[in-house]
């Protein structure tokens, strides 16, 4: 396929795409597209800056399209099920970016916010929802939604919303819905819970895969920079202030965390906000079209806001604290190199993050390259080799990374040189083996 007009679209839909500037389809819309709109079920297996949402969003706008109805009150003709409130706000801005020229109705459903006038939007039915499974099934039960107009469903992010502890609802939810219906599963990575969450929900499905799960761009430049947890911050200011890092995202592992590491960044000088579940939907979305409009160009994020970043122009993505679970590390980095753009995964790393390291490396295939070029290096493999010959957290793996210690047994010839004649020395004073002086001299 070498452009849009290939797939099938209608007119509306191919003007829409021209005018937001695209012109070439991903290699998971050319597969994918055609798919939909024949009205198959589909497993996507994509990485986040693939272009998967107007892989599903443009199918759903022309079928909708070419069957015009209008939707019961309450109801909806198009679901789609996303884990965090910023991922549902980006799809719901493609569909009005995709559907300008068509007239169908779309709602957005998230928690965190009143839910007064989400309700009032679904008075009087929608052809669209985007929502996030916990404020759905609220909404469901106070009986302000009902699903049994669905026609089209889909499920984005999928593993993201099983690692939220949204399962069960979202199972419940496809329980509540038609047999006959369409549906699309989409997913970075394919652990076995989402294949049987697949193989439970799609019927004659066609399989997308545009790159193996779980790999990473390979457009992004990784690197792992060694360094002490005390060490840290001062290592990040460096890094911000250089001439080289543009607009960048940090990642941290808890909220608590993440408005600490902002108060720290100002005290050196660096501006920067903050994103995560504890914020309201209305500071979150402030700090994020600062970010998006260039005012910010430094934004602190926890995993739970990882695959709600959808901004452009992002050049570098910094793991300030490694993630527990390895494929939440191909999540963060995908918020660069996005649009066909490169750029730069930059990994700390302390003693203790060794092991989530290994998991990293082993989930995404590869090793990532160390960064040896900046203050703490020395000091931070110093540590590590301590580790690695110690029962620390993270000695065994330190060892194994770097080759069992050669690096810290250097200086040991010498030493050991040394302590062997001391040795010798003190098993003559103590009279191991000795004879007399006397005896000594006639022998």
């Amino acid at each position: 396929m070498t452009n849009f007009s290939d797939l099938g679209l209608i007119a509306p839909l191919l003007r829409a795409v021209k005018a937001e500037g695209y012109t070439t389809p991903t290699p998971i819309q050319a597969q994918s597209i055609p798919q939909l709109l024949a009205g198959r079920d589909l497993l996507g297996i994509a990485q986040t800056g693939t272009g998967k949402t107007a892989a599903f969003t443009l199918p759903i706008l022309q079928r909708l399209a070419a069957n015009p109805k209008r939707p019961g009150a309450r109801s909806a003709r198009a679901l789609v099920l996303t884990p965090t409130r910023e991922l549902a706000c980006q799809i719901h801005d493609s569909f009005a970016a995709y559907g300008r020229n068509l007239r169908l109705k779309r709602s957005l459903i998230f928690g965190g916010v009143a839910q007064g006038p989400q309700v009032s939007r679904m008075a009087g039915g929608s052809d669209i929802v985007i929502a996030t499974p916990g404020r759905l099934l609220d909404l469901i039960e106070q009986g302000h939604v009902r699903l049994g107009g669905i026609e089209i469903c889909v499920l984005d992010e999928a593993d993201r919303m099983l690692d939220m502890g949204f399962v069960r609802d979202v199972r419940k939810i496809m329980s509540m819905m038609p047999e006959q219906r369409q549906t699309m599963l989409f997913s970075a990575t394919m652990p076995s819970d989402i294949a049987d969450l697949a193989d439970s929900i799609l019927k004659d499905f066609h399989r997308v895969e545009v790159t193996p799960a779980a790999t990473t761009v390979e457009r992004i430049g990784q690197k792992v920079l060694f360094v002490e947890r005390q060490n840290k911050r001062r290592l990040l200011v460096d890094l911000l202030k250089g001439e080289t890092v543009g607009r960048t995202i940090i990642f941290t592992r808890t909220k608590r965390g993440a408005d600490r590491l902002v108060e720290q960044l100002a005290k050196g000088g660096v501006t920067a906000d903050s994103i995560h579940g504890n914020k309201s939907q209305n500071a979150r979305q402030r700090a994020l079209a600062a970010f998006r409009n260039g005012r910010l160009s430094t934004l602190v994020a926890t995993d739970i806001a990882a695959r709600g970043i959808d901004v452009d122009g992002v050049t570098h993505v910094i793991n300030f604290e490694l993630p527990i679970e390895p494929e939440g590390y191909v999540h963060r980095i995908g918020r660069t190199a996005r649009a066909g753009a490169e750029g730069v995964a930059l990994s700390f790393c302390d003693a203790e993050e060794v092991d989530h390291l290994r998991a990293i490396e082993k989930t995404i295939r590869q090793a990532v390259p160390v960064e040896e070029a900046h203050a703490y290096h020395a000091e931070a493999v110093r540590e590590l080799h301590r580790a690695a010959n110690t029962n620390r957290p993270g000695g065994g793996k330190a060892k194994r990374r770097f080759g069992g210690g050669r690096q810290a047994s250097a200086k040991r010839p010498a030493q050991g040189q040394a302590a062997r004649k001391a040795r010798r020395g003190a098993r003559r004073n103590r009279g191991f083996g000795q004879a007399p002086s006397g005896q000594r001299k006639a022998s």
